[in-house]
């Protein structure tokens, strides 16, 4: 009989540690410098208000020091880390049409099984962009949006509403890596649930980071309105290697009055 893992020292950690061969679309050099935040804006087609904020934020994050209330950081330099990487896929909807070696890794790592069974919606990020994310019909009937960020900031509805509350809680100014963040961020998820709306089962997002010597930065912006509910579950993982990688994501959650927000966030 399959043991049950209860206890964290029951993991096998090893199916963390998959190693797909990186074969990007784009990525932008080693490095932090206005030139690749410019470059990084113009891939992603930012809005200008967006692309002023990365600048803005790469301004900052040059003036900070690095935190002292952390881990030891004396192996990280910047200069050697790819701040973007897009794999070779646009976003899908359907499992079946995600490339086989990224598809066969998110298998390998429980997310469609996790979907089929407990989820009421999906999304997951490969290096720097989402490469699939689908949410249940049911659930956009209630009026609920969950997608990648991109699309949030670049809808006519909701863009204004990512504005108002993009980097409002945790701001560049909040520490050197925050700075880094609002530099640099890509991916990540925007959910929105509307007055007295309950989502009965969590939305979840998978973060995978594959590159060697390449960082992270998804964003999750979450809004509740007056009265609503909702179970929000993130996971991200990555393989070792004997190079430096950097995950610099950022989550702010926005509960109304009356709202009840559960998330869980799970790390390898």
């Amino acid at each position: 009989m399959e043991k049950k893992k209860t206890m964290v020292k029951d993991i096998d950690r090893t199916i963390y540690d998959i190693k797909d061969k990186v074969h990007p679309s784009y990525e932008v050099k080693e490095g932090l410098t206005p030139e690749i935040v410019e470059e990084i804006s113009k891939a992603k087609n930012d809005p200008k208000w967006m692309h002023d904020f990365r600048l803005k934020s790469l301004e900052i994050y040059n003036k900070l020091k690095v935190p002292d209330w952390g881990p030891s950081l004396d192996g990280l330099n910047m200069d050697d880390i790819v701040t973007y990487i897009r794999p070779d896929t646009p976003m899908r909807g359907n499992w079946a049409q995600v490339p086989d070696d990224i598809k066969n890794t998110f298998e390998r790592l429980g997310i469609p099984e996790a979907e089929r069974k407990s989820l009421a919606g999906v999304g997951a990020q490969y290096d720097s962009e989402v490469v699939y994310h689908n949410v249940r019909e049911e659930v956009r009937r209630q009026g609920v949006v969950y997608t990648d960020m991109e699309s949030a900031i670049h809808d006519p509805k909701y863009g204004p509403m990512v504005r108002d509350h993009f980097m409002k809680l945790v701001p560049p100014t909040d520490h050197k890596f925050a700075a880094l963040h609002g530099a640099v961020w890509s991916g990540g998820s925007f959910v929105y649930v509307p007055p007295h709306v309950k989502v009965e089962i969590p939305l979840q997002s998978y973060f995978r980071l594959n590159a060697p010597g390449a960082g992270q930065f998804e964003h999750t912006l979450i809004i509740l309105g007056e009265g609503a509910d909702l179970h929000f579950i993130e996971g991200c993982s990555a393989p070792k290697y004997n190079v430096a990688n950097l995950h610099a994501g950022c989550v702010e959650l926005y509960v109304a009055k009356n709202a009840h927000l559960r998330y869980s966030t799970i790390e390898n």
